[in-house]
């Protein structure tokens, strides 16, 4: 019985473990004119990992193997976006990555890998399986982008990451010792709880909160641990790139919210003030950086870090409202940012690569429809209403403001404004420019598909944003406050 216990609310890992294992002995025994049958079972896996989580979904919370895996609402609905984000990236990578040759077993089982990765990140209740989860993530990720073999760049982007990920993970673990030191437990509940009666050593503990803090920062990509997002960005493939820029930001959500929120709440008066500080830097950077760039992959680099800062105000405005506002802006920025890399990857053919500014130039008379995708999703990246990356970031600001926090908000909007100019130069160059290519675009009626649902969730879910808000909100109640 309590086997059943514990592999029950872990019952989409077990799976998705399995798979990984069945889909990589099936990929030896393809030719490699049949990688569509990997890719299949790819798609059916995620379908069962989503069936699996939500029919092991329970009322309240769940802890499994001692207390080092928790089943709760934020984790069920975080696991399946991670889902949809992996599986959006595959449709719209699969072209893509055959003309380039990289359309591999070996790219579908790393992927699976990261999303393992991601799920138990996102379900760690403890120090030891929070690590587990970002190593296996991380792995995965550095391989991933080094798989283009025969690209200078790509080796190059893959090395940085790879030297900068050893870098960042040894603070957040050394910043783990001093905590475990200090508090004598791995567990984020008992964790919190020693550190409410009080610990004997709190200079070790305040100590520990730095490394840790810095570890965190490093895997959301804000300064000053930013340096490793652009050369990654601009290195990698477009579909590497896309992975790393999207379900990752999930599970690093629910990262720093299990590691500050559930386990560190009672020092939200020190990690708070750094928050600030790293918050303010990124807008400040990325908003900034972005400006100057003519490659669009490094400009959504640097739009990324801007946007982890936006997230962090999430996490200073704290209670029900902070907490929940971030997840929501998570789960939004990765929507946007499937839209934005899936469009250069549509427009991208063998041997041509539709990452600069230029290339977008014109595309209203190449395909209006296209076009009109594009501008919904820089116009919710922009925070430009009617689209639900305006209510994302009113949210968050919202929550700010009520904790008196009135001159951060008022920041965070200059930086806004700032960020907007290089999102609607995209929009003034697709509609007012000259196309340089009259190439026709042909896309695959799924992916067709898919880029149109993508584009228009950003109207419909900005016209009606209440119910994703309220599942994000009811989550972080049941989840992280509550227990």
């Amino acid at each position: 019985m309590n086997l059943m216990a514990d592999l029950i609310p872990a019952g989409a890992e077990i799976f998705l473990l399995v798979m990984v294992c069945v889909i990589l002995i099936v990929d030896l025994m393809l030719a490699e004119s049949s990688k569509i049958y990997t890719y299949s079972l790819v798609m059916l896996t995620l379908l069962g990992c989503s069936l699996i989580t939500v029919g092991t979904h329970t009322q309240g919370v769940a802890y499994a193997f001692h207390n080092m895996f928790v089943d709760d609402l934020m984790s069920d609905v975080l696991k399946l976006f991670s889902y949809i984000a992996v599986g959006t990236m595959l449709v719209y990578s699969r072209s893509y990555l055959t003309v380039r040759g990289l359309f591999t077993g070996e790219f579908m089982v790393l992927t699976l890998f990261a999303l393992l990765g991601m799920n138990v990140m996102i379900s760690a209740n403890n120090f030891v399986t929070l690590y587990l989860g970002l190593e296996l993530l991380s792995l995965s990720l550095y391989a991933m982008v080094a798989l283009q073999r025969d690209s200078a760049v790509a080796t190059e982007a893959a090395m940085k990451y790879f030297i900068l990920g050893a870098l960042a993970s040894g603070l957040l673990l050394y910043g783990m010792s001093m905590l475990y030191g200090a508090t004598g437990s791995l567990e984020l509940g008992v964790i919190s709880d020693a550190i409410k009666h009080g610990v004997p050593n709190k200079s070790l503990l305040v100590f520990g909160l730095v490394f840790i803090v810095s570890g965190l920062a490093f895997k959301l990509g804000v300064v000053p641990f930013h340096m490793w997002v652009p050369d990654v960005y601009h290195g990698a493939p477009t579909a590497m790139t896309m992975l790393i820029g999207s379900a990752p930001k999930l599970a690093a959500f629910a990262f720093t919210a299990r590691i500050l929120v559930e386990g560190l709440q009672p020092l939200v008066n020190d990690w708070s003030g750094m928050l600030i500080i790293l918050a303010i830097a990124s807008m400040a950077l990325g908003n900034l950086s972005a400006i100057a760039q003519t490659n669009l992959k490094r400009m959504f680099a640097y739009s990324t870090i801007s946007h982890m800062g936006f997230l962090l105000l999430g996490f200073i405005g704290g209670g029900v409202e902070g907490y929940g506002s971030a997840m929501f802006y998570a789960v939004i920025y990765v929507l946007m940012t499937l839209g934005g890399f899936g469009m250069i990857m549509l427009l991208s053919r063998a041997g041509f690569e539709a990452d600069t500014l230029n290339d977008f130039k014109g595309l209203n008379q190449r395909s209006p429809w296209l076009a009109f995708m594009m501008l919904l999703l820089m116009f919710s990246m922009a925070g430009i209403p009617p689209t639900v990356g305006f209510y994302a970031k009113f949210s968050v600001l919202n929550a700010i403001v009520q904790t008196g926090h009135t001159w951060l908000a008022v920041l965070a909007v200059l930086f806004s404004l700032i960020g907007a100019f290089y999102y609607l130069r995209i929009v003034k160059l697709m509609y007012f420019d000259v196309p340089q290519s009259h190439e026709p675009i042909n896309l695959a009626p799924d992916t067709g598909l898919l880029i149109s649902v993508n584009g228009l969730s950003m109207l419909l879910l900005g016209t009606m944003p209440g119910m994703l808000m309220s599942v994000c909100a009811v989550s972080v109640q049941q989840s992280l406050l509550l227990h």
